[in-house]
C-alpha cells in the first residue's frame, strides 16, 4: 500500500501517534497499544506507524523548514499535521499535491478545522523550495547534538546521520549452530557474534523458525553484553532489569540457571511468553532490582540499567525528542544505586556486566569509573577486540565498549558496556584476557 492509498482514519491515527510520541516519554509505545489503533486494518496500522516514524526521523530538518514559514507558533496538533505532511512528501515520496490535500483534509477534523488555510499555505510554501533532510547537525535536538559533539568530537555527525536510517531486523538464535540454515530461510546476513540481520518485512510471528522457538528479535548490539558474561552450563546467573527479556533468553540458552528480576509485571509477561516459546527456563521475579529482598549471590550478574536510551534512536526515534537534559542526571543516580545493589550479588571471583543503551558519558564511562572508586574489591575485566561480536572500533583503551550507531555501515544500537570481576578465586582473569 502506498501512502496515497491510506484513508483519513489511518492519517488520524498517525496524528495521534505523533502527538503521543512528542508529548511524553514512552508515549509512542503506549499509543501503539491503544484500542483505536487496534481497530484499524493491518495495512492502515502499518501506514500510520510508517509515516509517524518518518516524521520523527526527520523532525529536526522538518521543524527548521516550518519555522522559516510560520509567523507565530500554531497549536501543537496543527504543527504535527504539518510535520506529517512534510514527512510524506519529503521522506516517503508522496506527490506534493497529495501530501497537501490529505493534510488539509486531516486539519478539517475537530479542533483544527480553523487552520485548514494555514496548513495549505505553509505546506505549499515549503514544498515549492523543499529543504534537504540530510544535514546531521539538524537531525538531533540541538542540546543533545551539542552533548554528542562535546563527548565524541567529529564522530557526532556520523552518529546523527544514522537517525534517518530505517533499521533492519536483527535476530538472536537459540542454537548458534542453526545460523546457516536460518540465514538461508530468512534471507539474512550472519553478523559477527552470530546474530542474523534481515530486511524481511511483515509479521515476525509468521517468519520461518518463530513458532518453533529458534530465534527472537534483538538488536545486534543489545546481544553483545550477555555474550561477554560467557556463561557456562550450570552457573548461577542474575539478570537485573531484565524485561523485555532478550538477555534472559541468551543467558538461559547458554545453560545458565537464570534468575530474571524486573519491577514491571506487565513487561515480565513478555519474558514468560518468550521463555515458553523458546522452550527455555528461568526464575522470573517481579521486584525493584535495587531493593530485592533476597540473600543469594551469583557467579555472573548482568545489569542493563534504566537509562535515557538515546542509543536506540534507530528503532525508537521518539527517544531523542522526549528526552530532557535533566533526565540524564536523575537516571545516573538510579544507575549508581543499581550498580551498588548488583555488586552485592556477585560471588567472590564472579563477574558483573554493566550496560546501558545510552550515548551519554554520565550513564556509561562515568558510572564505571565511580563504581570502581566505590568498590575496590572489583576490577575491570578488559574486553578483547571483537569479543561477543562487538565492532573493533567500539573498544576503548580501558577495555570497555562504547558502541556507536555508525560502527556498522547499516547501523546498530548505541551501547556502553563494562565488565568487572570481583576479587576471589573463581574467575581470575589476566589483563586483556577474553572470557571464552
Amino acid at each position: 500500500m502506498t501512502d496515497t492509498d491510506a484513508g483519513l482514519p489511518a492519517r488520524a491515527a498517525a496524528l495521534d501517534l505523533l502527538d503521543a510520541a512528542l508529548a511524553r516519554r514512552n508515549g509512542l509505545d503506549e499509543a501503539m497499544a491503544s484500542p483505536a489503533l487496534a481497530r484499524l486494518a493491518p495495512r492502515d496500522r502499518g501506514f500510520a506507524l510508517a509515516v509517524t516514524l518518518a516524521a520523527l526521523r526527520n523532525l529536526g530538518p522538518i521543524d527548521r523548514a516550518l519555522e522559516a514559514r510560520l509567523q507565530k507558533p500554531p497549536p501543537e496538533r496543527v504543527r504535527n499535521i504539518l510535520r506529517l505532511g512534510l514527512a510524506q512528501a519529503l521522506a516517503l515520496g508522496t506527490p506534493a499535491h497529495a501530501a497537501v490535500a490529505t493534510s488539509v483534509d486531516l486539519a478539517a477534523q475537530g479542533s483544527t478545522q480553523g487552520f485548514k488555510g494555514l496548513v495549505n499555505a505553509v505546506l505549499r510554501g515549503v514544498l515549492r523550495e523543499p529543504p534537504a533532510l540530510d544535514d546531521p547537525e539538524a537531525l538531533a535536538p540541538p542540546w543533545l547534538y551539542a552533548r554528542w559533539r562535546a563527548a565524541l568530537g567529529d564522530e557526532a555527525a556520523a552518529v546523527a546521520a544514522v537517525i534517518r536510517q530505517e533499521p533492519a531486523t536483527d535476530l538472536t538464535l537459540k542454537d548458534p549452530q542453526d545460523a546457516a540454515a536460518l540465514a538461508a530461510e530468512l534471507e539474512a546476513e550472519i553478523l559477527p557474534g552470530g546474530s542474523l540481520r534481515t530486511r524481511r518485512r511483515g509479521d515476525v510471528a509468521a517468519w520461518p523458525g518463530f513458532a518453533e522457538g529458534r530465534w527472537w528479535v534483538q538488536d545486534a548490539a543489545a546481544a553483545v553484553p550477555a555474550r561477554l558474561l560467557a556463561v557456562q552450563p550450570g552457573e548461577a546467573v542474575l539478570d537485573l532489569c531484565a524485561a523485555p527479556g532478550g538477555k534472559t533468553l541468551q543467558l538461559a540458552a547458554a545453560g545458565g540457571r537464570v534468575t530474571a528480576v524486573d519491577r514491571s509485571a506487565p513487561r515480565l509477561r513478555r519474558v514468560h511468553e518468550n521463555l515458553a516459546r523458546l522452550g527455555l527456563a528461568a526464575e522470573v521475579v517481579t521486584a525493584d532490582a535495587g531493593g530485592w529482598d533476597d540473600g543469594r549471590t551469583f557467579d555472573a550478574v548482568l545489569l542493563d540499567a534504566p537509562c535515557s536510551a538515546t542509543g536506540t534512536f534507530r528503532r525508537h526515534p521518539d527517544v531523542l525528542w522526549a528526552a530532557r537534559p535533566g533526565d540524564i542526571a536523575s537516571l545516573a543516580a538510579v544507575q549508581s544505586r543499581l550498580l551498588d545493589a548488583s555488586a552485592a550479588r556477585v560471588r567472590p571471583g564472579g563477574r558483573l556486566i554493566y550496560c546501558v543503551c545510552s550515548l551519554e558519558p554520565e550513564e556509561g564511562e562515568a558510572q564505571a569509573a565511580i563504581f570502581l572508586a566505590r568498590h575496590p574489591g572489583f576490577a575491570l575485566a578488559p574486553i578483547a577486540p571483537g569479543e561477543g561480536g562487538s565492532p573493533a572500533e567500539s573498544l576503548r583503551p580501558d577495555g570497555t565498549l562504547r558502541i556507536l550507531p555508525h560502527h556498522r555501515a547499516d547501523g546498530l544500537d548505541g551501547f556502553y558496556v563494562a565488565r568487572f570481576v570481583r576479587a576471589g578465586q573463581a574467575a581470575d582473569l589476566a589483563p586483556g584476557a577474553a572470557l571464552s
